[in-house]
This record gives structure tokens, sequence and C-alpha cells, in this order.
């Protein structure tokens, strides 16, 4: 499968499962766009994707919560390469600190034992603060991308959107963290209304739904994790473990490319999970 001679944009593209996409976009032959808040990471991984590539990989930072920070990304991609193909909105924040480890095991714990059914006060103690950060990253920025992306597309008749959601979105098993799961039904929605909107103008809008990514984040939270709890998760997932980033990543190609009659879809990965 090739993206020859498309110009790709991944979002938080300098770990993780941004950065698993853009490689896999380089090796397929397209000339990859990444950003990022974190300038080192950055650095690293516009070396490593040029290095998999035929292209140098363009890296700027870009906070996409910010309107004019996207506003400033955007016309820099259009005044260097004259039109964007692919938009993947990857970048966003989760639920990876100790104190949503915490969240997390208690709710993993409270579906995987028989004890009393109880409220679990997730949703009570959580501040203003934490919901609206989810908000500004999670949705805004994917809104002020896909507003940046489609400005170029519909002109010119053709893209591929690719919104990256989660099985939180579409679930009830990260009940742990209500600002998130919220975030990601948003996106979900919106990735459906928009794909309507822009089809007749032969612009392609999809979600990949994620379950557990092997990612390093998680990797972590494995390290800090008991066997016990380790364990706990595995039951809540039929095939047993995580996906691996580069199973991720080859759905995301697919979805980028002209192969397919996908419109308005949401594919969840996720082991059986949903």
């Amino acid at each position: 499968m090739t993206l020859e001679n498309r110009i790709a944009l991944v979002t938080g593209g300098a770990r993780g499962l941004g950065l698993s996409i853009a490689l896999a976009y380089a090796r397929a032959g397209a000339q990859t766009i990444i950003c990022d808040i974190n300038e080192e990471n950055l650095n690293a991984a516009r070396e490593e994707i040029t290095a998999a590539g035929k292209h140098e990989c363009v890296a700027r930072i870009c906070d996409v919560s910010s309107s004019a920070q996207v506003a400033d990304l955007f016309a820099c991609i259009k005044a260097r390469f004259g039109r964007l193909d692919v938009l993947v909105n990857n970048a966003g924040i989760g639920p990876i600190g100790p104190e949503d480890d915490a969240r997390r095991n208690r709710h993993w714990d409270y579906m995987t034992t028989p004890m009393p059914r109880q409220a679990l006060g997730f949703t009570s103690s959580m501040s203003d603060e934490q919901w609206h950060r989810y908000w500004g990253v999670n949705v805004h920025g994917v809104f002020y991308c896909t507003r940046e992306a489609l400005r170029i597309m519909e002109p010119r008749r053709s893209g591929k959107i690719i919104n990256i959601a989660s099985i939180a979105g579409m679930s009830t098993i990260s009940a742990h963290s209500p600002h998130y799961s919220a975030t990601k039904g948003a996106v979900i929605t919106f990735t459906r209304t928009v794909a309507a909107e822009v089809a007749g103008g032969n612009i392609y809008v999809n979600a990949i739904a994620p379950g557990g990514i092997q990612t390093p984040d998680f990797e972590k939270y494995f390290v800090r994790s008991s066997e016990e709890q380790k364990n706990r998760l595995m039951q809540l997932i039929p095939l047993g473990r995580f996906g691996k980033m580069e199973e991720y990543a080859s759905l995301a190609v697919y979805l980028a490319s002209d192969n397919h009659y996908l419109v308005g879809q949401v594919i969840s990965p996720n082991g059986g999970a949903v």
C-alpha cells in the first residue's frame, strides 16, 4: 500500500502512537509533517522519521489547543507544499498520572472482583481545571486542526482526515476517567457529523477508537502496577493483550489510502473488549 506523493500531517507525532503512524506514513512514501509541544521529542522524532522514508520530515512546535498556533502551522504547510492530503488528529492527553492510576486500579478492581455495588466518586471529585484541560486539547484541538485542513482540502475536492478517538468514548471501560471518556465521545460524534458534511467534496473523515495500546506511557503504568493489577486488566480483554502501535499504524495507513469506501466510520481495534 502506497502513500507516494501524499502530504500528511500527524499531530502529536513526536512519540507514542503519533510517532508510529508518522513512521508508517514515511515508509509508505508520504511527505510527513509532525507537530508536538516537546521540542526535544520533536527533534528526535524528525530524525527517526526522515531516516525511515524518502523525504525529510518537517517538524514544528504547536499546541493544538491554541487556535492561533494551529492557524500558523497550517499557513506554513500551505505556503511550503500548497496542499495537505492527509490529517491525523492524534494529539491528545490521557489519564496517565499517579491519581489516574489510583482511579483506574480502583475501577478495574471493582469490575473484576465480587464486592458490594457503590458510587465510585470519580465525577463528583473532579475539578473544573481537570475537565477544561482535557476538552481544550482533545476536542478543541481536533476542531481547530480539522477546520484549517478543510480550508485547504475543500477547494481541491480531495483529502483524508483520521481522528484518533478511544474505546473510552464508546464504552464504560474508562469510567474511572469521565473527563477523558467525554472528550473521546465528542470526537466520535464530531467525526460522523463532519464526515457526512464533507463527503460530497470527496473528503473522507473516519476515526480510529483504540482499545489498549502498548505505548511508552502504558508501559510505565505496568511497571508501577502489581502483577495482580495487570492480570485484572487483561481479564477485561478477551484477546488477553494490548494492541501494538504498529497494528494501529497500519490501519491509519489504510484509511489514508485510496483503497477503501469508508466514510464516517469509527473503527475500534480493541482485542474484543467492546
